[in-house]
C-alpha cells in the first residue's frame, strides 16, 4: 500500500508541471502524486511516471471539491495537500512520516518560492510578478525560470487573529516552547499540509461548504486542535512556496470574490465558537495554550471564556455581540513601503534590508519596495529616472498606490528599524505621525546622537492620507520646483499653504530606530549644537560612545555595522 499521497489541487497554473517534477525528484518513500486539473489543461503536459495519477475536469469544481476528490481516490495512511507551485527537500516525505504521529497535522518549514525572473534582449532582468514590458528600457520580456527555494525567510509559526484572518506568529518562535526541531503552531498557511487519511475524513476536512477557497489553514488547524490532536511544524525539512498576490496574471487561480471570502470566514467562525462532532476543546483552550496570541486582546480572551461558561441560549446571544463587536473594531491592516536610489553601499543596504524583511515577515507586513534600478526585496516596483527629491516623492506615491495596506509605515534603505516601531497604531486618519525614537549612527566611527526630530524614516500614516498629499507635493513640485523650505517631512511646519491639510502628531516606539549615517545620504547630518540655527530644534540632546550599548539593541546586532 502506498505511504503517502500528495493532493494538488490546480487550476491554470504554469508551474503544475515544474512542481511534480520536483516532487518526484526530491521524494524517498512510497509516495504517489494525486493531480486534479480544475478546468484546465497545463501546457506544457504532466510528466508520464507511474507515481502520478491525473483528474481532469472540463468545468472548475472548486479548491476543496478538488482535493477532496483526490483524498478519495488515495488509499494510503498519509495525506499531503500542496499548492500547485511548491519546491521540496531532498527526501522530504521520509522525513515527515517518520517524525509523525496518528493524531498530528504536520507542515514542513515554509520558505519563499523564487520561481522565476522577466528578462528582456537587453539582459535587465526582473523578479517574479505580473508580464510586461522590461521597466528599465521598454523592450519585451521572456520568463527565465529559475526555481530556487529561498533560505530566507523561513516561517514555522501561525496564528490566527479575531476576525479570523491568517497571521504569521514569529513571535512564538522566540518563546522557549517555540524552540526545537519539531514544534507546534496555533494555526496554519495553508499551501502544505499533512495528516492522516483516516483523521482527514473522521474531521470532515476540507469543509466544502466553506466555498472553493479561503481559511482553509485556519479550519485544518482548528479542527486539528480543539479534536485533541496537535499541529506541528516539522523543522528538519522544508518547502518553499511561491507567493503570488499582486494581482494581474501573477495573481490567485481561483477567484477571490469578496461574497467567498466573508463566506470562508463565517465558516470559520462556526468552527471556533460553535459546537461539532470531534470537538473536546474550547477556543479559550487553544488561546491560553498560545498566549499572547496576535491579534487578540485579554478582554477578548476574558469574554470568550465567560461565554464557554454559560447556558447554549444565552452564550448564542453574547457570542453573536462579541462577534459583531470584533468585527466592528477589526484592526486596520499595516503594511510598508520602501524606497531607495540604489546608491547605497551594498552591505549596508542588505543589513538593512535583512532586518526589515525579518520583521515584515514576524508581523505580517507586505512590502512594497519601488527603486531606480530592479532588486530582490518585497514587491519591486524600478522607475526609470534620475535621483532628487521629486524622484523620491513620485517612489513614494507609486508604492503607496500599489500598496492595499490602511496603516503605511515609510522605510528608507539606510535604517534598521526596531520591531516596536510597528506596534504603533496612528489614533487618527487624519494626522501624519512621526516616531521620535530615532538614534542617528556616523558608520564611520560609531558615534550615535540622540535629539529630538522627525524624519520622513519615522512616518506612520493612514494610505488615503498620504496619497492625497503627495499627488499634491508632486504637482507643486512639477510647476515651481523643490526648494528646502517645503522640506522632505509632511506638516512638521507651516511654511507651505497646501490644499489638502493634516495635522501632524508625534510617538516614541518602546526601543529606538538607528537611522545609519554614511558618505551618500540625500540629506547631510548635523553633529553638535552649533550647526543648529535654532537650537529649539536640538532638544534632549544625548551622546553615546562608540562602546555604549543602545537599548532593545545587542552588540551582536550592531557589529554587523
Amino acid at each position: 500500500m502506498t505511504d503517502l499521497s500528495i493532493l494538488i489541487p490546480a487550476r491554470n497554473e504554469i508551474f503544475l508541471k515544474r512542481t511534480i517534477e520536483d516532487i518526484l525528484e526530491h521524494i524517498e518513500g512510497n509516495t504517489e502524486i494525486i493531480a486534479v486539473l480544475d478546468g484546465y489543461w497545463p501546457d506544457p503536459g504532466i510528466p508520464d511516471n507511474p507515481r502520478v495519477t491525473i483528474i481532469h475536469h472540463t468545468e472548475s469544481i472548486g479548491q476543496r471539491a478538488a482535493t477532496n476528490e483526490a483524498a478519495r481516490l488515495s488509499q494510503a495512511e498519509y495525506l499531503m495537500k500542496v499548492d500547485a507551485h511548491c519546491a521540496f527537500d531532498q527526501g522530504f516525505d521520509i522525513k515527515l512520516m517518520n517524525d509523525m504521529q496518528d493524531d498530528w497535522t504536520v507542515a514542513p518549514t515554509m520558505r519563499n518560492l523564487h520561481a522565476f525572473d522577466w528578462i528582456c534582449e537587453n539582459g535587465h532582468r526582473r523578479y517574479q510578478g505580473p508580464s510586461g514590458s522590461c521597466q528599465e528600457c521598454g523592450q519585451p520580456t521572456i520568463m527565465d525560470v529559475v526555481w530556487i527555494a529561498k533560505k530566507s525567510p523561513q516561517s514555522n509559526s501561525y496564528c490566527f487573529d479575531s476576525e479570523p484572518h491568517f497571521q504569521y506568529f514569529g513571535e512564538y518562535n522566540k518563546r522557549k516552547e517555540g524552540q526545537g526541531q519539531i514544534t507546534e503552531s496555533m494555526s496554519l498557511q495553508g499551501s502544505c499540509f499533512m495528516l492522516t487519511r483516516n483523521k482527514y475524513f473522521e474531521l470532515n476536512m476540507n469543509d466544502e461548504s466553506f466555498g472553493s477557497w479561503g481559511s482553509q489553514g485556519i479550519e485544518i488547524a482548528v479542527k486539528t486542535w480543539l479534536s485533541g490532536g496537535k499541529v506541528m511544524i516539522n523543522h528538519n525539512t522544508f518547502y518553499a512556496h511561491m507567493f503570488r498576490t499582486q494581482g494581474g496574471d501573477f495573481g490567485f487561480p481561483y477567484p477571490q470574490s469578496g461574497k467567498q471570502i466573508e463566506n470562508a470566514k463565517s465558516m470559520a467562525k462556526k468552527v471556533l465558537y460553535e459546537n461539532w462532532p470531534n470537538k473536546v476543546y474550547s477556543l479559550s483552550w487553544l488561546l491560553e495554550k498560545f498566549w499572547p496570541v496576535k491579534g487578540w486582546t485579554q478582554d477578548q480572551l476574558d469574554n470568550m471564556k465567560k461565554i464557554e461558561n454559560m447556558t447554549v441560549e444565552n452564550a448564542i446571544e453574547v457570542t453573536s455581540e462579541i462577534i459583531h463587536n470584533i468585527e466592528e473594531k477589526r484592526m486596520a491592516t499595516k503594511g510598508i513601503i520602501y524606497y531607495t536610489d540604489n546608491r547605497l553601499d551594498s552591505k549596508i543596504m542588505k543589513t538593512c534590508q535583512d532586518n526589515l524583511s525579518k520583521i515584515a515577515i514576524d508581523k505580517d507586513l507586505p512590502i512594497i519596495s519601488t527603486s531606480l534600478k530592479s532588486i530582490d526585496f518585497g514587491t519591486n516596483l524600478v522607475m526609470n529616472l534620475e535621483r532628487g527629491p521629486l524622484t523620491m516623492f513620485k517612489q513614494i506615491l507609486r508604492a503607496l498606490e500599489s500598496s492595499s495596506a490602511d496603516i503605511i509605515y515609510f522605510c528608507e534603505h539606510d535604517v534598521l528599524y526596531h520591531s516596536s516601531h510597528f506596534d504603533f497604531i496612528p489614533p487618527d486618519k487624519n494626522t501624519f505621525y512621526y516616531n521620535m525614537n530615532s538614534l542617528l549612527v556616523r558608520l564611520s566611527d560609531m558615534y550615535k546622537l540622540y535629539y529630538d526630530h522627525r524624519s520622513l524614516s519615522g512616518l506612520c500614516v493612514y494610505r488615503e492620507a498620504a496619497i492625497k498629499h503627495y499627488r499634491e507635493r508632486i504637482e507643486r513640485v512639477e510647476k515651481e520646483g523643490y526648494s528646502t523650505r517645503m522640506g522632505f517631512e509632511p506638516f512638521t511646519h507651516h511654511r507651505i499653504n497646501w490644499e489638502n491639510k493634516y495635522e501632524m502628531g508625534d510617538w516614541k516606539s518602546q526601543y529606538p530606530n538607528l537611522d545609519l549615517k554614511h558618505d551618500n545620504n540625500l540629506t547631510p547630518a548635523r553633529w553638535s549644537q552649533d550647526k543648529f540655527r535654532d537650537k529649539r530644534n536640538c532638544q534632549n540632546w544625548k551622546e553615546f560612545s562608540s562602546e555604549e550599548e543602545i537599548p532593545g539593541w545587542t552588540k551582536e546586532q550592531l557589529s554587523i555595522l
